[in-house]
């Protein structure tokens, strides 16, 4: 394994590397030689012992170039030869597996994302502290975001130029500005490549889905004598989805749900988790839930519990009496849970269909010996596609002349005098509603950079000018019009024995829906293409056209003057940015007084410009002593003016122990969405009283608008560690530090369910004012308002390990490397409710870590065996697990039969063979991940969500869902 060195010596100014040593920043001793099984960062820098020792690179984390071994901001590192070994179907894929990355959303979690655009996007989160909280950077400058929200899609930066990536794994807002809370990963790209390289890669699991081809092509020359450089690069991949979570574990019907018997008194866990659990109020050809007659709704009808099976020879569905188990609102235990849950359990993408072609190209030209002049630009192209769930309908009414109505029904319902069923349905016959999502994301930077010298000071520079834009075009697939659907389910016979749209022949002309097509939703089997082709005709769309300009410049040198312990080094420069949002939706297609089942798309439009300033210093102090400061002074035209400052100090007593810490105030400003958002609102359900002391599950609306008064966060930085480089063992490194961040005024907004539980638990009125009610009544919810605000907190803290060797043994190199980091907290406090620390459960284990052990034979052959896992977790820190003689619970401390988690330990293994073939370079590899096909542990999702179902029943941000993938593939290289 070849680890890149991170960080620049200037000239011999910083201190030469010491041959033979490789600095990983933050990972440390617990987990040497691979003792943890997990992790690839490098958290500071890794330095092979051969030539790369004298290549200039610059640190990340820092405005001033300089040894990266003096840094005291841990800096973790992926080289370009990791990377290549794992194969990794996109680069997101690799970093995520880093311990200090945690809850990143990736192309397949977001597969529900329909509202807010961003299916199809991976994006990074450190720390858990949320992704708009960690700052992506393309050369150590900022990328157009891919959302409203802010987040940058790491997959449109181009993998074949990669040349490594650096996470810093601390607050860097003073260096960078806003969104540097939790950190910055900084993909660096190989701006000197020179040649000709071809890559193919194929990948496909152990089932034979998800086939997906990567091809690349990327060509580097020089021109005029060496002073100008031209690269040009492309890459297209292709993917097949799968759009179901077609795997056996997914089959056991395990969830969380309220305990149906649960009293106040009685001593048993309000939660269970269970296996043989399923939906309780709809099945796939649909099932009577209630009855009305001219009065209202009639209580105790017969027909409650009847459901409509596939439709025979006689063109009506059969009609089925449901075996009941024990229901708790949305859920049942046992009974025909397997019959109600078909056609809806598992009905999410686990893979989504995906083309991506991305073009980059840059040329550059030295004009004097202190003026390089450069461009550069790329075009992504993303195109995806993804099922959210089969839809499932609750509170579905057919009157008593339905045309589709099976007879004895009919005459059940005339003998009874009632006028209508109501009844819930996951809608058999018609495809899940999801995604055809279309991205196109272009960056242009021009500049110029060089050195110069003044008053005997080397300075170097640069200044440049970056315009990016994003265009997306949000397309629901199968989501209906719920107006069109109303009417057209409403089918009765006309004066000739037509089934028709009553709406067509009724009295009233102002409703009439032309050439509306009737739609069978009663059984399995009716619903026909025209009637699907007549739902269809309109579906929900949104254009957004985001635009980010940022012009900016740079000046450091490293001997600003000569102090009384050394050279005094300084940075500053300043930076201007524009961020707008704006797009389009074609408001004539439909009525906007009335909703889409899902994508009730508003146009987001806004736009605000940030002016900033920065100064950073490094001051020898004393022998082996250095100081290193920043400050910045960032003025937001909406949000206000706000500081951020950092100051660290490394101490080196001798050769083979450095100390390092850092304190730092840091700060996130509200993005576009939650400063502009006019209300997006999207279905799901709550679990609500149902007035009888049980639960019902309620359909609704969940509206989000944005907020012009939120203000930035603000975060305050602790870090310190101990890197041990021994003099008496070459190549060996080991690190631990400790952080701890505390976010304040974070931007937030509580979640529909805890609004409901607020409201109707605590009594809050504040939430209950946001729960909206139809007009005329006091239980059916239309809309629970959500807004941004700045209310919460944030606060985590917790160690990074890190250690590697390497050494010469036999016909090769033998390399170990181990990562872990190890939470202590991740406290999020609302202010509305007790603290929740997600440290140690199902969304951050307390421990996660990854090592790799590798052999490189001089023949070629090179080996790597990776493991990489998480230790046991819970479901809540605040859960109390019981199942007999349970205390008393309440909102926070509620009891449970379960509350474990068990965590994972999977292994990867990669090999390829480097030979040559005539003047080039070729490398052949084989990689596999998950290579024992382990199951993901099944993790009690609920008890709310009518999505919850459709999802798969694991953690899917931890656990791997696809089992033992294959990829293999060749490069080229003249």
């Amino acid at each position: 394994m070849r680890i890149s060195f991170v960080s620049k010596s200037f000239a011999s100014e910083s201190g030469a590397i010491r041959k033979g040593r490789l600095l990983t920043g933050v990972a440390g001793v617990a987990g040497l030689l691979g003792l943890f099984p997990g992790a690839v960062s490098a958290q500071d820098a890794a330095a092979p012992a051969e030539a790369e020792e004298a290549a200039p690179i610059v640190v990340t984390g820092s405005r001033i170039v300089r040894d990266g071994n003096d840094a005291p901001t841990p800096v973790s590192v992926i080289s370009a030869q990791e990377i290549a070994n794992e194969a990794p179907a996109n680069i997101a894929d690799f970093v995520n597996t880093l311990p200090s990355v945690s809850g990143s959303q990736t192309a397949v979690s977001n597969s529900g994302s329909l509202s807010n655009g961003a299916s199809g996007v991976s994006a990074l989160n450190l720390r858990s502290l949320g992704q708009n909280r960690t700052l992506i950077l393309i050369d150590g400058k900022r990328s157009v975001s891919s959302t409203s929200t802010g987040l940058v899609d790491v997959n449109t930066i181009p993998q074949a130029l990669i040349e490594r990536v650096e996470v810093v794994t601390g607050g860097a807002s003073s260096a960078y500005g806003s969104d540097a809370v939790a950190g910055v990963v900084n993909f660096v790209l190989d701006k000197d490549f020179t040649g000709i390289k071809a890559d193919y890669e194929y990948g496909i699991t152990t089932y034979g889905d998800i086939p997906n081809h990567k091809m690349s092509l990327t060509a580097g020359t020089s021109f005029a004598g060496g002073r100008g450089h031209v690269i040009l690069s492309g890459e297209y991949f292709t993917q097949e989805g799968v759009h179901s979570i077609d795997r056996a574990w997914n089959n056991n019907g395990v969830f969380q749900i309220n305990n149906p018997n649960y009293t106040a008194t009685n001593g048993q866990p309000e939660r269970l988790i269970l296996s043989g659990v399923g939906s309780s109020n709809f099945t796939p050809g649909g099932l009577i839930t209630g009855c009305r007659n001219a009065a209202g709704a009639v209580s105790g009808c017969s027909l409650t519990n009847t459901y409509f099976g596939n439709i025979g020879a006689n063109g009506q569905a059969s009609v089925n009496q449901l075996a009941r188990g024990l229901v708790s609102g949305q859920w049942m235990v046992g009974g025909d849970y397997q019959v109600t849950s078909a056609n809806h359990a598992g009905s999410n993408s686990l893979a989504n269909d995906e083309d991506r072609i991305s073009v980059f190209g840059r040329a550059s030209f030295e004009v004097a010996d202190w003026l390089t002049v450069f461009g550069q630009a790329s075009y992504n192209k993303f195109k995806g596609y993804s099922i959210y769930q089969q839809t499932p309908s609750v509170g579905v009414s057919i009157a008593v002349d339905n045309a589709f109505l099976p007879t004895q029904v009919r005459d059940q319902m005339i003998a009874q005098g009632l006028t209508s069923i109501t009844m819930g349905t996951s809608n058999a016959g018609i495809t899940g509603s999801g995604a055809d999502t279309g991205r196109e994301v272009q960056r242009y930077v021009v500049g110029g950079e060089g050195r110069f010298s003044l008053f005997g000071r080397d300075i170097d520079w640069d200044v440049y000018y970056q315009h990016g834009k994003t265009k997306t075009r949000e397309t629901l697939t199968d989501t209906w019009f719920n107006p069109r659907m109303a009417a057209m389910q409403d089918a009765v016979f006309d004066g000739e024995g037509n089934i028709v749209c009553r709406v067509n022949i009724d009295a009233n002309l102002t409703n009439d829906l032309p050439g509306c097509v009737p739609i069978n939703r009663i059984g399995v089997g009716g619903v026909t293409q025209e009637a699907k082709d007549f739902l269809f005709a309109i579906y929900p769309e949104r254009e957004q056209y985001i635009g980010q300009d940022v012009a900016g410049f740079n000046f450091s040198t490293p001997r600003l003057f000569e102090g009384w312990a050394g050279p005094i080094a300084l940075a500053f420069g300043a930076e201007y940015r524009e961020e707008s949002v704006d797009g389009y939706t074609d408001e004539n297609q439909y009525s906007t007084t009335a909703t889409w089942l899902y994508g009730n798309f508003r146009v987001t439009k806004g736009s605000y410009n940030v002016k900033e300033a920065y100064a950073e210093t490094i001051v020898p102090l004393y022998d082996g002593v250095e100081f290193n400061g920043a400050f910045r002074v960032t003025d937001y035209s909406i949000s206000g003016t706000v500081s951020t400052w950092k100051a660290g100090l490394t101490w080196q007593p001798i050769d083979d122990i450095r100390f390092r810490g850092t304190v730092s105030r840091d700060i996130r400003a509200p993005n576009l969405s939650e400063l502009f958002d006019p209300g997006t609102a999207r279905t799901n359900s709550v679990n609500v009283p149902d007035g009888s002391g049980g639960l019902r599950a309620e359909e609704f609306i969940q509206n989000f608008t944005g907020n012009l008064n939120l203000k930035p966060e603000v975060a305050k930085t602790y870090g310190a560690g101990i890197v041990f480089t021994p003099t008496f063992l070459d190549g060996f490194a080991a690190a631990i530090d400790y952080f701890d961040i505390k976010v304040t005024d974070s931007i937030d907004s509580v979640s529909s369910q805890n609004t409901a539980n607020l409201c109707f638990e605590q009594n809050v009125q504040a939430f209950c004012d946001n729960i909206i009610y139809a007009a005329g009544s006091t239980t059916d919810i239309t809309f629970i308002n959500q807004t941004y605000m700045n209310f919460a907190s944030q606060h985590v803290k917790g160690y990074d390990f890190e250690a590697s060797y390497r050494m010469a043994l036999g016909a090769g190199k033998l390399s170990l490397r181990g990562l872990a980091t190890y939470y202590l907290q991740n406290i999020t406090d609302t202010g509305f409710e007790a603290p929740n620390d997600s440290a140690g459960t199902r969304s951050l284990p307390k421990l996660t870590y990854r090592a790799q052990i590798g052999y490189a034979f001089d023949s070629g052959f090179e080996l790597n065996m990776i493991g990489r896992g998480f230790s046991d977790m819970v479901i809540d820190n605040d859960f109390i697990e019981c199942t007999t003689a349970c205390p008393a619970t309440d909102p926070i401390n509620r009891t449970i039969n379960e509350n474990d988690v068990k965590g994972s330990l999977y292994f990867d293994f990669n090999a390829n063979y480097s030979f040559e073939v005539g003047p080039s370079k070729a490398r052949a590899f084989i990689a596999i991940r998950n290579l024992f096909d382990r199951d993901p542990v099944l993790t009690g999702n609920g008890p709310d969500g009518n999505n919850t179902p459709a999802y798969p029943q694991t953690a899917r941000s931890q656990f791997d869902t696809f089992g033992r993938v294959f990829r293999l593939g060749v490069s080229l290289q003249y």
